[in-house]
């Protein structure tokens, strides 16, 4: 039904730009058959000149009515998925030491929300003792699924691809950390109510075994009651 709408509307702003063109052109060859002052005819170049600005004109008119027809794009669905990870969350967890520092326990807040038209999602950290850091997270509709960089204050870069089950989020990557490029994986589960999630992640030194990197775990606030 709406392919057909569209081709009506489509086949209307013809129509119309056909009959401008019509009344345009009828108007630019009188002008040109009739006699000036001094009974000379427009040069054959005057005539092709006028007749290329009307082609440039009706192309222009008719290329921003279709634009105007067309629909805005919309997010793939399958960013709903990311929907369980948007709100704000406080965070306790602790790093393992290995290539990445000493490690440490660290605690803070954790905010998730949708972007630039619900295309992206964005996640950013604020943690007491330990680096911030930004996550933004995209569709592949081609490979069917999703991709994302994370950011930490100081330099250290992560990014990969994930695959979606259910409340489960399943990643895989490299962290690239001091000009150095390690392996690493993951998995955040979401609880079935939403309110809570763990993330555990692991990291490869040398390319071939893994080593425990991450614990954390995610209480979700609950919003404020209204006055």
């Amino acid at each position: 039904m709406t392919a057909f709408v569209r081709s009506r509307l489509a086949l209307r702003t013809l129509v119309k730009l056909r009959g401008c063109a019509e009344g345009l052109t009828a108007r630019f060859f009188l002008a040109v058959s009739a006699p000036q002052g001094n009974h000379d005819y427009i040069s054959r170049r005057v005539i092709m000149q006028r007749i290329s600005i009307l082609l440039l004109v009706l192309v222009v008119c008719f290329a921003t009515a279709m634009q105007a027809q067309a629909p805005a794009p919309k997010p793939d669905p399958a960013l709903k998925k990311l929907s369980v990870l948007v709100g704000h969350w406080t965070c306790e967890g602790e790093q393992k030491p290995g290539p990445l520092g000493p490690g440490g326990r660290s605690s803070g807040e954790f905010g998730g929300q949708m972007i630039l038209g619900g295309f992206f999602f964005q996640g950013r950290w604020t943690e007491k003792g330990a680096l911030g850091a930004l996550v933004i997270w995209g569709y592949d509709a081609v490979n069917k699924n999703f991709n994302f960089d994370a950011f930490w204050e100081d330099g250290t870069r992560l990014s990969g691809v994930v695959t979606v089950s259910g409340n489960t989020f399943t990643w895989s990557g490299k962290v690239v950390a001091a000009g150095k490029p390690y392996p690493a994986r993951g998995r955040i589960v979401v609880a079935a109510d939403f309110m809570s999630s763990t993330e555990t992640a692991e990291i490869s030194p040398e390319g071939k075994t893994w080593t425990p990197f991450v614990e954390n775990k995610y209480t979700k606030a609950k919003p404020a009651p209204k006055k």
